[in-house]
Order: C-alpha cells, then structure tokens, then sequence
C-alpha cells in the first residue's frame, strides 16, 4: 500500500438534455442519472446505487485483504448491499445498509473462524468507515 493520504479524483460532467458523465483517469466512463425513485430513467447508475455498490465492492475487497493476510482458504463471496434512504430531521440521507453475504468455502472448512474473518471484514471498511466523512464546496459561476 502507498503511504496515506490517498487521492481519488472524478469528473461529472453533464448539459441540461444528458445523462451524467462520470470519467476517472484511466478508467472508462461511466454514464449515471437520477433513479426513478427520483424521476429519473431508472436504466443507468445513480448516486444512490454507486454508493450501495461502493459498500458491497468496499465489504468483498476488505474480505479478499483480510483472508489473504490470515490464508483463509474460500471459494465464492456474493454481497448484496440494500441501501436505506429516509427522511431524518428534514434531510434526506442514508440510514443504514444492510449486507446480505453470502461465503462459499471448502468442506471442512473452520466456520466460526469464517464468520470472524467476515466479521472482521464488516468493521474495516473504509467506505462504511467514511459515510459521515465532510464534505467541502469550492464553486465557481461562469456565463457563457
């Protein structure tokens, strides 16, 4: 691992008649809208499912990490990740993800040591570990 901190950089970029252009470098891009709980076309990403999938990816690459470092040997991870929104004092906001994990492992395979590792997983990730991280607004206003 590289010495913290870490920098993660992407672009959103869209006009008033398209979709959201999400672009990183080096990766490809990635086309997002509103879902249709919101309006939208509900047929592409949205904040909403990038961030549910943000905590299943986090949850199977913490796992990956952690069984790797205690050669735990496994077989198949699957993560659905179910995303809570709500109204809370007048914000809308995330109120909890709910993890459905399912761990695919060889006979005879320790099971409690399974579902510490699991455990373990659960508590150290960073994306769950990051969900009321700040968040800072520089803007700028250009007329065209």
């Amino acid at each position: 691992m590289q010495n913290l901190p870490h920098r993660y950089s992407v672009k959103a970029t869209a006009t008033t008649d398209t979709d959201v252009q999400l672009a990183s470098s080096g990766l490809p891009s990635l086309a997002s809208a509103a879902p249709a709980e919101f309006g939208g076309p509900g047929d592409l990403w949205s904040p909403e499912t990038l961030l549910a999938a943000a905590v299943a990816d986090c949850f199977v690459l913490s796992f990956k990490a952690i069984a790797r470092a205690s050669k735990f040997e496994w077989l198949t991870l699957a993560c659905d990740a179910e995303g809570v929104l709500e109204r809370v004092d007048r914000v809308t906001r995330f109120t909890e993800f709910q993890l459905n994990v399912v761990l695919s492992v060889p006979s005879g395979t320790d099971e409690k040591r399974a579902r510490l590792l699991l455990e373990k997983a659960e508590q150290s990730c960073l994306i769950t570990n990051s969900l009321n991280a700040r968040c800072h607004l520089e803007l700028a206003i250009e007329s065209g």
